[in-house]
C-alpha cells in the first residue's frame, strides 16, 4: 500500500426516513429534489448530470452559501464537485426506508468527520423534506 492510498478516507451514514416509501424513492430520482436535500445546511446544491437508473451516475456541486466558511480542498475556493452512482433502486420496498450514504475516496483536504457531519445534515434535510 503506498502513502497516497493509505490516506484515502470514507464515511458511511444511515438514517430511517419516516415517510411513504414512494415519496422517498422519488426524492432520489428527481434532480431538483436531490439538489435541495443533499446539500448540507451551509451549502447549496447544483446538479450537472443525472442518470437515475441502476448503474447510472450523477454529478453535482455543493457551494458554500457563505464563502468565508469554505474549507480548503474543494474543487474551487468555495465549491466541491463530485459524482455518485446509483447502486440499487428498489421502489416501494417493504419494512421501512433506510437510506445509506457511502462516500469513498474523500479528498485529503476534507476531514472525514466534516464529511460525515455533512452527510448527516443531508439525511436530516431529506427527512424534513419528506416527513
Amino acid at each position: 500500500m503506498n502513502e497516497s492510498s493509505a490516506k484515502i478516507a470514507s464515511t458511511r451514514v444511515s438514517r430511517i426516513i419516516k415517510a411513504e416509501r414512494k415519496a422517498v424513492y422519488h426524492a432520489f430520482l428527481d434532480p431538483d429534489s436531490v439538489a435541495s436535500w443533499l446539500a448540507p445546511n451551509n451549502m447549496r446544491g447544483h446538479v450537472h448530470a443525472f442518470d437515475a437508473r441502476e448503474g447510472g451516475t450523477f454529478r453535482m456541486s455543493l457551494t458554500y452559501q457563505n464563502p468565508e466558511h469554505s474549507l480548503a480542498g474543494k474543487t474551487s475556493e468555495d465549491t466541491g464537485t463530485f459524482q455518485g452512482r446509483f447502486v440499487e433502486l428498489v421502489p416501494d420496498a417493504n419494512g421501512g426506508t433506510e437510506i445509506t450514504i457511502l462516500c469513498e475516496d474523500i479528498p485529503k483536504g476534507i476531514r472525514p468527520e466534516d464529511n460525515e457531519l455533512g452527510c448527516k445534515e443531508s439525511l436530516q434535510k431529506l427527512a424534513a423534506f419528506l416527513e
